[in-house]
């Protein structure tokens, strides 16, 4: 007599250990196998497109900054500033466009190290997790000592920054550069040929490089599975145009690519610094913007490299000195998509190292 067997329905989230923030799966499963994901998103929902629309265009800076991807908030400042300024035809000294790329690259950094250490604390490696907080401290004390906070700045401006950067500043970022360079070896022989992390991560959660396209996935995400496409290339900003990276890309489009594409674009962005630092010119940090700006009649599209992917803002104006409408287009929510296509036919176990792969925020995918 054959035995009898039923699917089950295990639901993970939304106060699952390991989901990253408020996510629900809806998990379907033959025994220990998966047979269908499906994410269930929602319960950070804020509105923040809705209370854009009633806030000045200045307002708004500090409210992108928690209301967006909170990890990365001087990516959501530079998004929706780059609209405001090519939308008003607002120009923006030289000085200020290398310090917001040094900014962004340092940004970029610090969110890359948050995922490396809570995807190492996923698979085990507790060790990943402190390590990469250690670095990240470092981020933290050059932004607070530029900008007066440390995970949320309000910093960017519309037509420059808010404030020169300080006495020393410079010298201490370089300081970082070389520090953080030195660093990067010890995650390499901690994680990278580790055999326990490679069963964990290599040829699991495989996203196709046609099913990465046809699902919207942007940043790392894709570029792991092989699409050589990074917003700083194709439609630069800020000075990006000015110096010199490459786009770290592999082919696998597994969990192991993923990990080895955001540690070489930490590794670029240390590079892309440096040459910042280097050229950095005197001058004004920012052009005169009425406080009260009212930016003429028109809409206007602008998409940043975030450290999530490509970042989007659409914004309307009717001419009043708030947005008539934006929308966001988040890249951690068709990266989070794309979920069911790289999980089925895992284990249960290999949910967790999926999940985390992706490097998900949930304010960035419900806002």
């Amino acid at each position: 007599m054959a035995l009898r067997t039923e699917e089950l329905m295990l639901n993970m989230g939304p106060q699952h250990p390991s989901t990253h923030g408020v996510l629900r799966m809806v998990v379907t499963l033959d025994g220990e196998n998966v047979v269908d994901v499906q994410p269930d998103i929602g319960y950070l929902h804020s509105s923040v497109e809705k209370m854009m629309e009633n806030r000045t265009y200045l307002q708004n800076i500090a409210l992108v900054d928690r209301g967006m991807d909170y990890l990365s908030a001087m990516a959501n400042e530079e998004v929706w500033v780059l609209a405001c300024e090519r939308l008003g035809k607002i120009e923006v000294p030289e000085r200020a466009r290398y310090i917001r790329t040094i900014m962004l690259e340092l940004q970029r950094i610090s969110s890359h190290l948050i995922w490396l250490g809570t995807f190492g604390i996923d698979l085990g490696a507790f060790t990943a997790f402190l390590w990469a907080m250690r670095e990240r401290e470092r981020i933290m004390d050059l932004f607070e000592s530029a900008t007066g906070g440390r995970l949320h700045h309000v910093y960017f401006r519309i037509g420059g920054v808010f404030e020169d950067l300080p006495e020393g500043w410079t010298d201490r970022c370089e300081e970082f550069c070389d520090y953080f360079l030195d660093r990067l070896p010890e995650y390499d022989e901690l994680l990278t040929g580790n055999p326990i992390f490679l069963a964990r991560t290599q040829g699991v959660g495989v996203l196709p490089l046609d099913t990465a396209i046809a699902m919207g996935a942007s940043g790392p995400v894709a570029r792991a599975s092989g699409l050589a496409y990074d917003v700083r290339k194709a439609h630069p900003y800020e000075v990006y145009e000015r110096v010199e990276f490459d786009i770290p890309v592999r082919s696998e489009g597994d969990c192991y690519a993923r990990y080895l594409v955001r540690l070489e674009e930490m590794r670029q962005s240390v590079r892309i610094i440096r040459q910042c630092l280097e050229r950095l010119p005197a001058g004004e940090i920012r052009s005169k913007v009425a406080v009260t700006l009212r930016l003429p009649k028109g809409e206007v599209y602008a998409r940043t490299e975030s450290p999530r992917g490509d970042l989007g803002i659409y914004l309307v104006s009717d001419g009043a000195d708030r947005p008539y409408r934006v929308k966001i287009r988040a890249p951690a929510f068709s990266n989070l998509y794309a979920l069911t296509e790289m999980m089925r036919g895992w284990k249960v176990a290999d949910v967790i190292a999926i999940l985390g792969s992706i490097d998900i925020v949930l304010s960035d995918v419900d806002r």
